[in-house]
Formats: C-alpha cells, sequence, structure tokens
C-alpha cells in the first residue's frame, strides 16, 4: 500500500468483489467532452491501464453536454450504441428499466471510500435500493471573480449574503466592470438559476413531487432576479456554457459561476495577458438568502451501463477500476479540481489543499441539492431538468419578455407535463 494508504485504512474491511470480463470483451465508452485538457489526459492513462491490466478494449468517444443527452435516449430506445455513458445530471432517471443495475459495485465503492454523499443516493437510487448508476462527481457551480475588481468597487471580501451579493453587482457595473451569468439552455452554467429560486424558499416541487413553482416564495426570487440582471453585461440571454469562460477570460466580465476550469485556463495560458489573470482570480460559495441555508446546485456527473451490452461484467470492471484510490486520485488530479468527488474518503486528496483556490470546490458533492429538489428524484424530475424549466422561467422574467407571474404561470405548466397528478 502507497502513501495516503493510512485515510483508508476502513478499506481492508471491505468485502471483495470479484468481477470476471467476459473472455474477448470490448468496450465502448461515451462522456463528455473536457474543460479542462488535464480530465481527459488522466483519464485516458486510466483507460490504458485498465486495458493493460485486463486486456479489455475501450473506446472512448467524447461529445458536448448538450450533445450526450440525445445520444443516450437514442441509445436507450434502439439498444445499441456505447456500453457506458458519462452523463449529467439526473439522465439515468429518464430510462431506468433500460440500465444494468450496479448494487453490487456501488456498495462495493461505498464500504470501501467512506460511503457516497446523499445527492448521489437521491440521483442513482431514487427507490432506495436499486443503484441505476454510479456517481463520477460534480463540476461545481460556484462563483469565480476578479479579487481586484470587487475590491476596487468597494467590497474588501465577496458577499455572504443576497443583499450583498446585489449591491455587488450594482457597484460592479457602475465601475464598468459588470458581472453575467448564463440565461441560455446551458447545461451546468444555467444552474445558479436554482440557487436563485431555492435561495428565496422557491420549489419545483414539493416533497409529495406537487408542482408549486407558481408561488410567492418564487416571485421574490425573480423579482430580485430583475433587480440583478438589470446590471450583468449585454448578452447572457443567449450564454451556453462556454460563453460566460470567454468573456470573464476576454476582461469582459468581472465575476460569473462556473467550474474551476476559468482559473484552470488562465494559470495554463501560454498568453502572458491570460496568465496574469490567475494571480487575481478567486471562488467562493454562492451567497445565502432569506432561506437561511446554503443552497447550492451543481452539474452532477453519473456513470450508466445499458443492460444491452454484451459484456455486462467488463463493463461493471471498468467502472470499479476507475474509481479506485489508484485510478480515481490521480483523475482528481489531472482535472485540477475541476470534478468533485462523491465518495466521502476522496475529501484527503491532494488537490484539494495543493492550491487553496483549489479548496471551495472540494464539498460540492457533499452540500449540493439535486435539481428536482424537493420532490422525489424519477423520470419526471429528469425531464423537468432537460427541458430547462426553471432556466427558462428566470430568463423570462429577469429579463422582461414576461412578466414574473407569466413566467412562473408558463413554468408551472410545463412542470405539469412531467410531474402528472
Amino acid at each position: 500500500m502507497g502513501a495516503g494508504a493510512a485515510v483508508f485504512a476502513p478499506a481492508v474491511h471491505a468485502q471483495a468483489l470479484n468481477l470476471k470480463p467476459e473472455k474477448g470483451a470490448k468496450l465502448r465508452v461515451l462522456r463528455w467532452s473536457r474543460f479542462v485538457q488535464g480530465d481527459i489526459d488522466a483519464y485516458m492513462v486510466n483507460v490504458r491501464k485498465f486495458t493493460e491490466k485486463t486486456g479489455v478494449e475501450v473506446r472512448v468517444d467524447n461529445e458536448g453536454w448538450e450533445d450526450v443527452r440525445p445520444k443516450a435516449a437514442v441509445a436507450a430506445n434502439t439498444g445499441a450504441g456505447p456500453d457506458i455513458i458519462l452523463s449529467t445530471n439526473d439522465d439515468a432517471n429518464l430510462y431506468p428499466e433500460k440500465l444494468l443495475d450496479v448494487t453490487d459495485v456501488a456498495e462495493y465503492l461505498g464500504k470501501k471510500y467512506g460511503g457516497w454523499f446523499p445527492a448521489v443516493h437521491q440521483y442513482l437510487r431514487p427507490d432506495g435500493k436499486k443503484w441505476l448508476g454510479l456517481g463520477t462527481g460534480a463540476a461545481g457551480s460556484m462563483i469565480v471573480y476578479r479579487e481586484s475588481m470587487v475590491k476596487a468597487a468597494g467590497f474588501s471580501s465577496f458577499p455572504k449574503d443576497t443583499a450583498g451579493f446585489l449591491a455587488l453587482h450594482k457597484a460592479l457595473k457602475d465601475k464598468g466592470t459588470p458581472g453575467g451569468y448564463a440565461l441560455g439552455n446551458a447545461t451546468g452554467d444555467s444552474l445558479w438559476t436554482n440557487w436563485l429560486l431555492w435561495s428565496h424558499g422557491g420549489q419545483l416541487v414539493d416533497k409529495n413531487n406537487k408542482v408549486v413553482i407558481d408561488s410567492p416564495e418564487t416571485m421574490k426570487a425573480l423579482e430580485y432576479g430583475k433587480e440583478l440582471y438589470a446590471n450583468f453585461i449585454p448578452g447572457t440571454l443567449s450564454w451556453l456554457d462556454p460563453n460566460n469562460n470567454k468573456a470573464f477570460l476576454d476582461g469582459q466580465i468581472s465575476v460569473t459561476n462556473n467550474g474551476i476550469s476559468i482559473y484552470y485556463a488562465a494559470k495554463n495560458s501560454t498568453d502572458a495577458k491570460v496568465k496574469e489573470l490567475a494571480g487575481d482570480i478567486q471562488h467562493a460559495s454562492f451567497p445565502i438568502g432569506p432561506v437561511g441555508v446554503p443552497t447550492e446546485s451543481h452539474l452532477f456527473f453519473n456513470q450508466m451501463i445499458f443492460k444491452y451490452t454484451k459484456y455486462p461484467q467488463a463493463a461493471k470492471e471498468f467502472l470499479r477500476f476507475m474509481m479506485e484510490r489508484e485510478q480515481f486520485e490521480p483523475w482528481l488530479t489531472g482535472a485540477g479540481g475541476y470534478i468533485a468527488h462523491p465518495l466521502a474518503a476522496y475529501k484527503s486528496a491532494p488537490i484539494w489543499t495543493s492550491d487553496p483556490k483549489h479548496t471551495p470546490y472540494r464539498d460540492c458533492v457533499k452540500n449540493m441539492r439535486p435539481t428536482g429538489y424537493a420532490g422525489k428524484l424519477g423520470y419526471a424530475s429528469a425531464g423537468a431538468g432537460a427541458d430547462f424549466i426553471v432556466a427558462n422561467m428566470v430568463a423570462e422574467a429577469i429579463s422582461g419578455s414576461k412578466s414574473p407571474k407569466e413566467a412562473m404561470e408558463r413554468a408551472q405548466k410545463r412542470a405539469e407535463r412531467y410531474y402528472k397528478v
């Protein structure tokens, strides 16, 4: 056992999992494209290690987040395609009957590495029994800001409440260094709209899966959002996931929400001007709203095996291998903090303390609420999330294309199509 073995001492009590890949097995993996080059580089090193150890040939295809979801749906419907898909949020709940039960792998890893965080259970074990897939982690939707610009706007530290958050954005606009947040159908960066809703007590559905988004709490969130939006840089209504990265690195905005990829890109840039930005970049949690508790929303990553695979044992062994410490910690490091871990024991991974600017991203999966909050996840939550109902409502209301009441009523009707009574 190598360095850090003491941290994982409980692992010796984990029950062994003996998965023997089928003879002549070949696997095809479809995963989302990297936002950080080190992610895919380290992932492919692990893939090659798996092939060397087992003899199983693995083909890895990369697609954008927006393209993985429809390709996964086609695979589920046709019964053909990649053996394993790494996807986002609760896509597994769109076609649970088409997925291979991976309870044995999930329980083995959970016992060995300190347990899966609650949100992982909610996403991938909605019935409390069978695991539909494994958690990969999450890309944290944290605040990314220019420290010098925040200080120039009169703030010695980043605000921790929504009143201060609004005041900061007004001051930044007055200084000519505005903020900006994606309001298009951005898989990752539109998640800030969940924070806006939840921080004021709004919910898409209640605990009984009743749609309750047309509410006084949602109205308060949207009214606050209108004030906030008035200080955004123009153009955010069409922003998808790459847009705020580019605007930030170009110096057009001083604050946004994002994974650690903006910092990573600046730190590793060959452009001296962009590289200089890295020293000025800081990260923070979203402020706490009137509800008085954190309401974090992050982009969750899952790993699913389709039942049609000819090589179920090889596929399960691949997922187990990739999640073991010897492979998973180097992958976390390679991704530069872009992926937060789903298993508690990886809190001690070196990446979280090797640079203090990584640390805010460490507990994303631990602290996150699933996108279907506060209801039970399933087909309805997955469909509503994939349809960007909350993001569209917020965009319509805060931009003025609809009144807050009209936007809420439209969101209520759209959600009710999924959450049928």
